[in-house]
């Protein structure tokens, strides 16, 4: 029914759009009506308020589910949008469509997808490896290098939080007394089942001493069992989630860190990439996309025949820094 109603909604908004003859740039996200996506809509709208020559507009299912994010796409495909600008749950599932798309002559731009093979650009906030690699040494810090920690990420196939965690267990490694455990918990990005699975390990591993997770609201999940065993300021806590909706834990000690990029900012990115290659200009190391943490780019091969294209729009905040980035 989600999936239905978001096709609906496309087929009807997609219509209206194409009416003035401008181009058209649809954004599709992992998941709406969450914080972080929310967020991200923000900068799709002020990419449409600065440039009223296109239509930009933003699309995401229900719920976090790859294949009801294939088939808003494949309907914008069909409706003829101009540019995709696609943050995907899953890259192997929305190859083959995007394939199509750019074979008919659609602009293909991707987010957190750095092993896309069909997008001509994939548009990363920074090296996720690095990213990865500095939330692991902030949550080694506050264990004191020692003792049990594990991982969650949204999806099995979700690229980049594979990546970030993968960097952290190779971080870990300098820490012989740090020990992971049942690592690579799936929380498809659902606060409450991650708190359940959370409930779960601490249960397991009475000496639990430190997570690493990595969808947005994978924080707020696992810091709510945290501060309901009591264990705020005793489990540590460091993964991918925003400052506003991070606060309370923050400011309890539930969360000890948060790393994230700013969501608005990556879709002006996204958009912004996307309107160059609509009006077939170079991508190139060192230019400006006009966003903050994208004013001098690294562009390199991807995955396939398009781009990789990386900014540098890392945040860490923990309950001293946060207040100073609220959204």
């Amino acid at each position: 029914m989600a999936a239905l109603m978001a096709t609906t909604v496309v087929a009807a908004t997609t219509g209206f759009a194409t009416a003035d003859d401008k181009p058209v740039i649809a954004t599709v996200v992992k998941i709406a009506g969450i914080p972080w996506f929310d967020r991200l809509e923000t900068g799709v709208k002020a990419f449409q308020a600065a440039n009223p020559d296109v239509v930009a507009t933003q699309y995401g299912p229900a719920t976090s589910d790859s294949a009801q994010q294939l088939q808003i796409v494949q309907d914008l495909v069909a409706k003829g949008v101009n540019a995709l600008a696609v943050v995907p749950m899953d890259p192997a599932v929305l190859e083959g469509t995007l394939k199509r798309a750019m074979e008919r002559g659609t602009i293909v731009v991707t987010h957190e997808a750095d092993n896309q093979v069909n997008t001509m650009a994939d548009v990363e906030a920074f090296d996720n490896s690095f990213y990865g690699a500095a939330l692991n040494e902030r949550l080694a810090s506050c264990m004191g290098k020692k003792g049990k920690w594990t991982t969650f990420v949204g999806s099995l196939g979700s690229r980049t939080h594979m990546q970030w965690v993968g960097a952290g267990e190779e971080n870990a490694k300098k820490y012989p007394d740090m020990e992971l455990v049942d690592p690579n918990n799936e929380s498809f990005d659902d606060a409450n089942g991650t708190y359940e699975k959370a409930k779960e390990l601490l249960r397991k591993h009475p000496d639990l001493a430190g997570f690493q997770t990595s969808a947005g609201n994978d924080v707020l999940g696992v810091g709510r069992a945290i501060e309901e065993a009591g264990l705020a300021g005793k489990v540590c806590l460091v993964g991918t989630g925003l400052p506003n909706p991070s606060a309370p834990y923050l400011d309890s000690g539930a969360i000890t860190a948060i790393g994230y990029w700013d969501p608005q900012k990556a879709g002006m990115a996204m958009n912004a990439v996307a309107k160059l290659l609509l009006e077939k200009k170079e991508l190139k190391t060192g230019m400006d996309l006009g966003v903050e943490g994208y004013n001098s780019v690294t562009v390199t091969k991807g995955a396939g025949e398009g781009l990789l294209v990386i900014g540098n729009g890392m945040m860490l905040d923990d309950k001293d820094s946060y207040k100073a980035h609220l959204f």
